[in-house]
């Protein structure tokens, strides 16, 4: 039979969603996939119902539903200080995951070269495969995950086309300060390169850190795709609902993109969705104030387990080193984080999928859950020493 693309050989599956699949197997507890085991708020609930019911059930308008981009045009103006028009700066998609795509393949020329920083999330590596662009990857160095100007000044210099930029980051939990995003934006500005922003986790940030929208920083509108979704914000990532907000040149371009790519989201949980765009200012603080918790609770666990880790500042995942469990050992993240899932009965994700560098000490484990379930992947990790030892030094 003929040959299959170059292109989907150079990346692989998922490696989130294969540790779900071996998480299922063996009944864990699943700290991998970052999705909750808690219901999205009633009220959106109420709404789907509503929508099933009544419709609409035919397409929407390929770019979105007029009233879903409205509310969502609205939300975002609040919080991002900017003035978004809902026709000239919105385009609806298929989660975030497609807006990140379909904004690769509207500003991008294949051969085009694209900064990113690492660790990063793996559909980064994918997308730019998948739109013939080439990845400069720039470390991002712990335990702060920043960057260094002069590597970053370098990346630059090589006239790339885009920078992609995950803030808050997944899976580091970084959430970047205003220096860096105004050193980002001042070396963007000086070589004429778009930026491209991963924001999902924009309503998840720990005190006394702050998230800045990258494209309301000064001049930095007219240069950013900023790309989001309402999976983390309202606990609905099976919903698929995501945006890209640009400057309207761009959108005329990724309203074409989008078009080919899925012709729409779906119409009745744009409209269903309607009802959480336009909750108050207090659900994204009580939103805060609940992943707060339940990250002082996991991270108190990991304590009592005896883990080192990076505090995240944002977003809900933390990275934990296994040196002292792998080291001189002949084991590495991967066969670790299988282990983990078979014998201790917690999964999580290896660090190596999200680093350019050969970073094999790390896994990811994320805290969207149930404050139960978090306490009782607790209990389960308390044995994760023992259990380790027996297996390994008897």
């Amino acid at each position: 039979m003929p040959q299959t693309s170059k292109r989907i050989s150079g990346f692989g599956e998922s490696v989130i969603r294969k540790m779900t699949r071996i998480s299922n197997q063996y009944g864990a507890i699943n700290l991998s996939q970052g999705f909750p085991d808690f219901d999205p708020p009633n009220e959106i609930i109420e709404a789907g119902a509503r929508a099933m019911r009544n419709g609409p059930h035919q397409y929407a308008v390929t770019w979105g539903d007029p009233e879903f981009r409205r509310a969502l045009a609205e939300k975002q103006s609040r919080f991002m200080g900017l003035d978004i028009d809902p026709d000239r700066n919105v385009v609806v998609t298929c989660g975030s995951t497609e807006a990140m795509m379909a904004a690769m393949l509207t500003v991008c020329n294949p051969g085009d070269e694209v900064i990113v920083f690492s660790p990063f999330y793996e559909n980064y590596g994918a997308d730019t495969i998948l739109s013939g662009a080439k990845p400069i990857f720039v470390p991002l160095v712990p335990p702060d995950f920043t960057f260094d100007e002069a590597v970053l000044e370098a990346a630059f210099a090589r006239k790339p086309k885009a920078l992609i930029l995950c803030n808050p980051s997944n899976p580091s939990g970084k959430v970047f300060t205003e220096g860096e995003l105004l050193t980002i934006a001042r070396l963007a500005e000086r070589h004429d390169v778009f930026v491209i922003t991963d924001e999902v986790y924009e309503h998840i940030v720990f005190e006394p850190h702050r998230h800045r929208y990258f494209a309301s920083l000064p001049g930095m509108f007219e240069r950013t795709v900023s790309c989001s979704s309402l999976s983390k914000t309202y606990s609905i990532t099976g919903w698929r609902l995501g945006y890209a907000i640009a400057p309207a040149a761009v959108v005329d371009g990724l309203k074409k993109v989008h078009d080919f790519l899925t012709v729409g989201a779906a119409a009745p949980l744009q409209a269903a969705a309607v009802e959480g765009l336009r909750f108050p200012s207090d659900y994204y603080t009580g939103l805060a104030a609940a992943y707060s918790r339940k990250r002082a609770l996991f991270l108190s666990s990991l304590d009592k387990a005896g883990l080192a880790y990076y505090p995240p500042q944002g977003a809900y995942y933390v990275l934990v080193d296994i040196s002292p469990f792998i080291d001189g050992t002949g084991e590495d993240d991967i066969s670790f984080s299988e282990w983990l899932i078979r014998r201790v009965g917690v999964a999580a994700v290896p660090g190596s999928s999200f680093f350019r560098e050969p970073v094999r000490n790390y896994i990811r484990f994320h805290f969207a859950k149930k404050e139960e379930t978090l306490a009782a992947a607790g209990e389960r990790l308390l044995h994760l020493r023992e259990l380790w030892h027996a297996d390994h030094h008897a």
